[in-house]
C-alpha cells in the first residue's frame, strides 16, 4: 500500500468522515473503513487510463494454460481414469468451487495457511475448496445421505510455493473415489486399493508402490514414544513431510519447532524406518511398546485383515507396510495409503522424473458427523489421483520418444478443385455432421486444392471428400485416403455409408 501522504483527495474524505463519527459508531465500522480505504487506494491505482509501466501478461504463478496438444493428453488420462471409477460403480457428483470459510478452516488445521481466502460477499465468507473430500462430507451431510460410492473430478487451489518442473501446482485437478457408508471392515478399503492399482497400471507410467499405514497406529505410536496428547496432529504433520525431507531434517522440526523432546523423537526415528509387507505386521504386533496399546492394536488387526483381501486381489506385492506414513490431512481417522513411482535407472542422457507421490487416500469416519447438526457418522473410505503430476510424467516420455498428436478428431475433410463450389461443399459437409461425423472444410469460396491437401495431411485428417463439376455432372463423388493418397469413385447418395464403413473398419 502507498505511504499515507500519497493518499488520493478522495480517500482522504471517506477516512475522515469515518472519524468524525460517534466513538461508538467509529469502533463498529473500523475494520470496513480500513477495507473500503484499501479498496479505493487500489481502484485509483488501476484506472483505465493509466498502463502499469513494465507489465508482463502472464499467468497467476502457479498455475497455467494448456495447449491443444497437452489437452489431448490430459483428456487422455483423465478417460482412462473416470472409466476405471465408473466400472466399480461410482456415481459422478460435481461440487462449487467456493465453499463457506468456517467450514474448511475446521478441517485442515495446519493447512489453514495454505487456503485461498476470497472477499466478503453477501455477507459471506468464503474459501477456494483445498480438496474435493471436505465438500464431498458437506455434501453427504446437507443431504442425510448414509451411502454413497462416487467420483469427482475438479480443480482445486492451494496456496504454497510451486514447483512447476514436478508437476506441483497453485492451481490443479484432482480426480476422487470415495465409498460411503456403514460397511464391514477392510472390503471398500480393499476395492479403493485395487481402484487406485488398475489405474496407475493402464497409464504405463512404470513400476509403481503403494504405501500404506493406519492412523490409529501412528497416534498409538506416539503415544508409546512419549509424544503429549496435545502435539499428536503437529508431529503428525511433520512427520508427513518425510517423502520430501530426510529424517534427520524432520527430527530437526519435531524438535526445535514442535518442541519434542530428543528423545521422543529418536524413538519415533525407531520405528519410521520400518516397512515391509504382512511379515511386518505380524511383528508389530510383537512390538513391546506397541502391543500394549489398543489403538495401535486395532490398526494392525485391520491391516492383517486388509492384506488377506489385497491378496485375493492379486495386488498384495504392490503394497507396503510403512510406518513414516502419516498423510498431514486431520481428518483421517483410519487406513491411509500413497502411490509413489519406483524410479527406474536414468537412461542417457535422461533427467530421472522425481514428483513424489501421484495417488493418495484413505479412511475419514469423522468428517461428515462434524457437518451434521446431530452429529450422525457415516464412515467413509477414498483416494485421489494426482492428475498433474501424471501428466508432467506421460507428458516427459511423449517428449522423449518424439510422439506426435493429433489435436482434432476430424474424421473427414471435404474439398473442391474448383471455383463456385462453396454451397456444395456446404451441402455435403452438412450431410456428414448430421449422422454424426466428424467433419471440416477451409472457410473460403475458393480454395486451392493444393492448400486443402496440406491442411489434410498436417492434421491427421484421413478421408477427403472430393467434388469437381465432373463428379457433380456424373452424380458421384470422389473419395480420398489420405495417408495412401488413393481415390475411388462411388455414387453421390451412397457417400455416408461409405464413410461410415471405412471409419469402422480403420
Amino acid at each position: 500500500m502507498p505511504h499515507p501522504g500519497h493518499l488520493p483527495r478522495r480517500v482522504w474524505a471517506a477516512l475522515l468522515s469515518q472519524l468524525l463519527r460517534p466513538p461508538s459508531a467509529v469502533c463498529i465500522r473500523a475494520v470496513g473503513c480500513y477495507s473500503q480505504v484499501a479498496e479505493a487506494v487500489l481502484t485509483s491505482q488501476l484506472k483505465p487510463h493509466q498502463k502499469k509501466p513494465n507489465f508482463i501478461i502472464k499467468v497467476p504463478k502457479g498455475t497455467r494454460d494448456l495447449s491443444p496438444q497437452q489437452m489431448v493428453v490430459r483428456e487422455k488420462i483423465l478417460a482412462k481414469i473416470v472409466s476405471c471409477f465408473k466400472r466399480h460403480g461410482a456415481k459422478g457428483l460435481d461440487t462449487p468451487a467456493i465453499e463457506l470459510k468456517e467450514m474448511l478452516t475446521e478441517k485442515y488445521e495446519d493447512n489453514i495457511g495454505l487456503m485461498y481466502d476470497l472477499k466478503d460477499q453477501g455477507g459471506e465468507l468464503l474459501s477456494l475448496r483445498y480438496d474435493l473430500t471436505v465438500p464431498f462430507a458437506r455434501y453427504l451431510a446437507m443431504n442425510k445421505l448414509k451411502k454413497m460410492k462416487r467420483y469427482q473430478v475438479g480443480k482445486v487451489w492451494r496456496r504454497e510455493s510451486p514447483t512447476i518442473v514436478q508437476g506441483r501446482y497453485r492451481e490443479f485437478c484432482q480426480c476422487d473415489f470415495d465409498i460411503a457408508g456403514q460397511f464391514d471392515p477392510m472390503i471398500p478399503d480393499a476395492e479403493c486399493l485395487k481402484i487406485m492399482c488398475e489405474i496407475l497400471s493402464g497409464l504405463q507410467l512404470g513400476d509403481f508402490l503403494i504405501k500404506i499405514n493406519d492412523r490409529r497406529i501412528v497416534d498409538g505410536m506416539f503415544a508409546v514414544c512419549g509424544v503429549p496428547e496435545s502435539k499428536f496432529r503437529t508431529t503428525c504433520a511433520s512427520m508427513d513431510k518425510l517423502d520430501k525431507m530426510s529424517w534427520e531434517d524432520v527430527r530437526h522440526e519435531m524438535v526445535t519447532k514442535k518442541g519434542l523432546a530428543p528423545e521422543v523423537a529418536d524413538q519415533i526415528g525407531d520405528y519410521v524406518q520400518c516397512h515391509g509387507g504382512i511379515s511386518l505386521v505380524e511383528q508389530m504386533f510383537q512390538d513391546p511398546r506397541l502391543s500394549q496399546n489398543k489403538l495401535a492394536m486395532e490398526g494392525l488387526e485391520d491391516l492383517k485383515l486388509l492384506f488377506e483381501y489385497l491378496s485375493l486381489f492379486g495386488i498384495a506385492e504392490k503394497i507396503s507396510f510403512d510406518l513414516s506414513l502419516a498423510r498431514g490431512l486431520d481428518y483421517y481417522t483410519g487406513v491411509i495409503y500413497e502411490a509413489v513411482l519406483l524410479q527406474d535407472p536414468a537412461q542417457a542422457g535422461e533427467e530421472p522424473l522425481n514428483v513424489g507421490s501421484v495417488a493418495a487416500g484413505g479412511r475419514y469416519d469423522g468428517l461428515v458427523a462434524q457437518f451434521d447438526p446431530k452429529g450422525h457418522k457415516v464412515p467413509c473410505v477414498g483416494l485421489s489421483i494426482g492428475v498433474e503430476r501424471i501428466f508432467y510424467i506421460v507428458e516427459q516420455k511423449m517428449k522423449t520418444l518424439g510422439e506426435k498428436l493429433r489435436t482434432t478428431e476430424t474424421e473427414v475433410f471435404v474439398a473442391t478443385p474448383q471455383k463456385d463450389f462453396l454451397r456444395e461443399r456446404l451441402k455435403i459437409i452438412a450431410e456428414l455432421w448430421d449422422a454424426g461425423i466428424k467433419a471440416e472444410m477451409l472457410y473460403k469460396n475458393n480454395p486451392k486444392l493444393l492448400a486443402q491437401l496440406h491442411f489434410c495431411e498436417n492434421t491427421g485428417i484421413p478421408l477427403m471428400v472430393i467434388i469437381g463439376e465432373q463428379e457433380q455432372n456424373e452424380g458421384v463423388i470422389k473419395l480420398r485416403s489420405v495417408a495412401s493418397r488413393e481415390e475411388v469413385i462411388i455414387k453421390r447418395e451412397n457417400l455416408v455409408a461409405e464413410v461410415q464403413k471405412r471409419l469402422s473398419e480403420s
